[in-house]
């Protein structure tokens, strides 16, 4: 017998016979012997419908109108995860499942204040554990918690992966399984090249990386929690049939594990390529090279919410003047250049260039930190293909590598198959 933290995203709960199938995938949990709790997003497409009430209420378009408030658009968005997650209990009722739904602010999951985007602070697991205990399957509503004003207060988009790992953290789970619409993680996304490989395990410094470079499969903060807390964590397919040979196996589930380093025993060089869209390069010319000018340019830049990626610095050659160049969202880009020009005299550069349209391509691998020459296969093959590189930023175990946005399908197929990864 195992405890079992079980999630399921939207696409997974989209409709009432989804939430059936869901269902039936926690019975044969339940059949199994094992506890079993349940974290439930909103269902597909909800979230979003009930963001678009919000910001179509008269007066309220905007975050920084001064009738926006963010107490109430958690409480009307947390809303979605409460309807799944009793729609699920009373589905597992009707399979003779005994069930019973949670809200976030019940157990409690305490966040801080950061309405919109609040962090889990503690989770008293001690009632839900009580109720494993005796046979009852809890049905959680995800993505949401209890803030210190006694609000609910949502953690951001994807924040039901998060609310999960929590959970399974909280009532010390076996294994916390996140059921999605893909059957595991791959070396690369499978729609831009079709021999990428599903990986059977994945180090979490590894699922960070991807999660954070572009992976859409796991939220980056439930990948940062299930390495601190060390929750081995299942990506698996809820289209599957709950009841094929395999999926109720208890150490080796069909799908990928995210697991410590330890587990693995042989590493792989390189694990997988990930690549992430819409990114805009800012450049800073001939700036004054003295103490406190980084700190110019990128704490207003923080104070407006702008997040800085790849940051690239250039020293003239009598070390008077440097440059200074780095990647934001494309989508914050008309923000960023308006935040450093209302910072120009304090900066001193002398000319601002902006260019949008790019993407980031990475190869991530644990297995970088004890191999020599990794980059430069990467250096070399992108040019075979007269691919120019615009920036490169590197760390123990990944590759950042800044192209044109029109290159960057042919990079990602072209390092997938560099490393040899497109090989059984």
């Amino acid at each position: 017998m195992a405890r079992i933290v079980m999630k399921f995203g939207g696409t997974s709960v989209a409709d009432l016979d989804r939430i059936h199938n869901v269902a039936r995938h926690v019975k044969r949990e339940v059949d199994a012997g094992h506890e079993v709790a349940v974290v439930v997003s909103a269902m597909s497409g909800k979230t979003n419908e009930l963001v678009g009430w919000v910001q179509n209420t008269p007066k309220v378009a905007k975050a920084d109108s001064p009738f926006y408030d963010a107490r109430e658009y958690d409480a009307v968005v947390a809303s979605g995860e409460q309807v799944t997650s009793g729609l699920l209990a009373i589905a597992l009722q009707s399979l003779g499942v005994n069930a019973r739904s949670w809200q976030g602010w019940q157990i409690p999951i305490r966040t801080d204040n950061a309405h919109g985007a609040a962090r889990i602070m503690e989770i008293d697991g001690a009632e839900i554990i009580r109720r494993m205990q005796d046979g009852q399957v809890a049905v959680v509503a995800g993505f949401q918690g209890l803030g210190p004003d006694n609000r609910i207060a949502t953690l951001g988009r994807g924040g039901s992966d998060t609310s999960a790992v929590a959970i399974a953290a909280a009532v010390k789970a076996d294994r916390c399984d996140i059921y999605t619409d893909v059957d595991g993680v791959y070396t690369t996304d499978p729609r831009i090249e079709p021999k990428a490989r599903r990986l059977k395990k994945v180090v979490f410094e590894e699922m960070l990386e991807m999660a954070s470079l572009g992976s859409k499969v796991l939220q980056v903060r439930s990948v940062e929690l299930a390495m601190v807390h060390k929750v081995r964590t299942f990506v698996r397919s809820s289209f599957e049939d709950p009841d094929a040979p395999g999926m109720g196996d208890l150490l080796n589930p069909p799908g990928t594990l995210i697991c410590d380093e330890e587990e693995i025993v042989e590493q792989e060089v390189v694990t997988g390529i990930a690549f992430a869209k819409d990114e805009a390069q800012i450049s800073l010319r001939r700036l004054a090279d003295r103490p406190g000018v980084s700190a110019a340019i990128f704490g207003p830049l923080a104070e407006a919410h702008i997040n800085v990626d790849m940051i690239v610095q250039n020293i003239s050659e009598d070390g008077s003047r440097t440059d200074m160049t780095f990647t934001v969202p494309t989508g914050d880009l008309d923000k960023a250049l308006k935040v450093l020009d209302e910072q120009k005299d304090t900066v001193g550069f002398d000319v601002i260039q902006s260019e949008s349209g790019l993407v980031k391509v990475s190869v991530i691998g644990i297995g970088m930190r004890s191999h020599a020459g990794v980059a430069a296969q990467a250096f070399s093959a992108l040019a075979a293909k007269g691919i120019n590189i615009k920036a490169i930023t590197t760390s123990e175990i990944k590759i950042s590598i800044l192209i044109d946005g029109a290159y960057g399908e042919l990079a990602v197929r072209t390092l997938h198959s560099a490393y040899g990864l497109d090989k059984k």
